[in-house]
């Protein structure tokens, strides 16, 4: 009997101390992402990594690139297959194209800010900050570039409509880890 208590009463301060630790970092998450342009998406995309994260500002940072990539990766292929599968006026097609290019440049740049986050130890921890904020502002840049290609009223709606949707999601979660890295920094 006493053991079976003393179980229970571990149990409910391990669940009390869970909770209240999700509590603290499901805050923490939420004010971090205040200071992003997108607030809402900011938190949205990262409160499901709370455990991971809990108040440590490199590993939000590092779980928005995360989510970043991971977006950024399924854009490129969906507008890839844009490419490939549409009936496009030439216009389409070249813009389409230099989007798909202008992604893949933000992937690429994505990665490796998520390769140099994994080692900031060191001397050389601006150096490497100060690369990892040049390129995710590249990404945000390849990105606005690729959303320029779809200026104008000659294309088709729903095909300039739809990859709009998706570059301006995958933008607006590189503005909110630029943010989050530049607080780090």
């Amino acid at each position: 009997m006493f053991c079976h208590s003393l179980v229970k009463i571990v149990f409910l301060v391990f669940f009390c101390f869970a909770n209240t630790c999700s509590g603290a970092s499901d805050d923490f998450i939420k004010t971090s992402c205040g200071a992003t342009r997108y607030p809402d998406l900011c938190y949205q995309t990262l409160s499901a990594y709370a455990s991971s994260i809990q108040k440590n500002p490199l590993q939000l940072a590092n779980a928005a690139l995360n989510v970043t990539l991971e977006s950024a990766e399924s854009t490129s292929n969906s507008v890839l297959n844009m490419l490939k599968a549409h009936n496009l006026s030439p216009k389409e097609a070249g813009a389409i194209s230099d989007c798909v290019e202008n992604m893949k440049d933000s992937v690429d740049e994505l990665r490796e800010s998520l390769m140099t986050m994994t080692d900031l130890e060191g001397p050389d921890f601006n150096m490497k900050m100060s690369n990892i904020q040049t390129w995710v502002s590249a990404a945000l840049t390849d990105e606005d570039t690729c959303m320029d290609g779809f200026e104008g009223n000659a294309m088709n709606g729903k095909v300039k409509n739809t990859i709009r949707s998706y570059i301006e999601k995958v933008a607006q979660l590189t503005s909110n880890a630029l943010a989050l890295i530049n607080k780090v920094a």
